[in-house]
């Protein structure tokens, strides 16, 4: 019998192709990190922006695209957030501005102003010897008319004597201590007088918070200029009584009878002088310059210039 030959077995390893990973994870990876590191620099800038600002980059957003390409319905005042277009569901809480309240250079340039002269009053207050003990009755704030420092009532450390407008001397040493700082703008100035809601026995028939407020708030003025500010800074002088309350919880709390002192902006000056004038155009001031008919009354003889009671007087 033939010796078989020996069996050759070859064996060939199948090479099987490893899956190709790619770089595709990395760079969806490298496009997230991308857009959180974009993300929180806007926010961070938006931290840095001042409110004015953000409201007009709301609107800039608000208006469609091709609006705001052609540069028209820039001076849209309804509510509507597409400019120019029907009502829409969602509210618009800052509408934009009509034409008479654009924001120009010059009242950009004024808001800077007042933003340093709060920064200045802070600093003030911290390092002034005076002001420094009365720290905590001293309430700063930028407002849509200006800068707003109001002075407010401790329940162990009144402003004005009980139920008076005579001023206490701490009060009277704050008033003279700010009225120099507000002569270094050229803005005017108004001064609000508030009460709280405690009436006097007579009620609102007599003398009432609504005077007392607004004698306080003469009383202010007076201790300005006192202080060395400049007396037709005054553009307004208001009592508000109780209308105004801080602590609108408890409209008797003691911080609720305050002093308002605002440095008002351009724009707020610009509104008052407009309401002013318009009142004035309203009056005819010829007819009432003009003298009326002299009255012959029998036994009664007319003097020039005699206006009798009832007629109109200068009193």
């Amino acid at each position: 019998m033939r010796k078989s030959e020996p069996r050759i077995v070859i064996r060939r390893k199948r090479v099987v192709a490893a899956n190709k990973h790619g770089g595709s994870w990395k760079i969806a990876y490298a496009d997230f990190m991308t857009a959180m590191m974009a993300f929180f620099l806007v926010m961070w800038l938006l931290s840095l922006v001042p409110q004015k600002d953000l409201q007009a980059i709301a609107e800039y957003f608000r208006m469609p695209l091709m609006t705001a390409i052609t540069g028209g319905m820039k001076n849209d005042s309804g509510s509507s957030v597409i400019p120019s277009g029907s009502p829409s569901v969602i509210p618009n809480p800052n509408p934009i501005p009509s034409r008479g309240d654009v924001h120009t250079e010059g009242d950009l340039r004024d808001v800077r102003r007042l933003e340093d002269l709060k920064a200045e009053l802070e600093e003030l207050i911290q390092t002034d010897p005076v002001l420094q003990q009365f720290r905590p009755q001293l309430l700063l704030d930028m407002t849509p008319d200006g800068l707003r420092v109001q002075i407010i009532d401790k329940q162990n450390r009144p402003m004005f004597a009980t139920g008076s407008a005579q001023v206490q001397p701490y009060m009277r040493d704050i008033l003279r201590e700010l009225g120099p700082v507000f002569n270094k703008l050229p803005n005017s100035l108004t001064v609000a007088g508030h009460t709280d809601s405690i009436q006097y026995a007579t009620g609102e028939r007599e003398y009432s918070n609504w005077e007392l407020s607004a004698d306080r708030a003469n009383a202010a003025r007076k201790e300005l200029v006192a202080g060395g500010m400049d007396e037709p800074k005054i553009k307004q002088i208001l009592g508000l009584a109780a209308s105004v309350s801080l602590v609108k919880d408890n409209p008797a709390a003691a911080v609720n009878r305050r002093i308002s002192i605002v440095v008002l902006n351009q724009r707020a000056e610009r509104r008052i002088d407009e309401q002013n004038a318009a009142g004035a155009s309203n009056a005819n001031l010829k007819d009432l310059l003009e003298p009326g008919p002299a009255l012959d009354l029998p036994g009664l003889p007319v003097l020039p210039g005699l206006m009798l009671p009832g007629t109109l007087g200068g009193q």
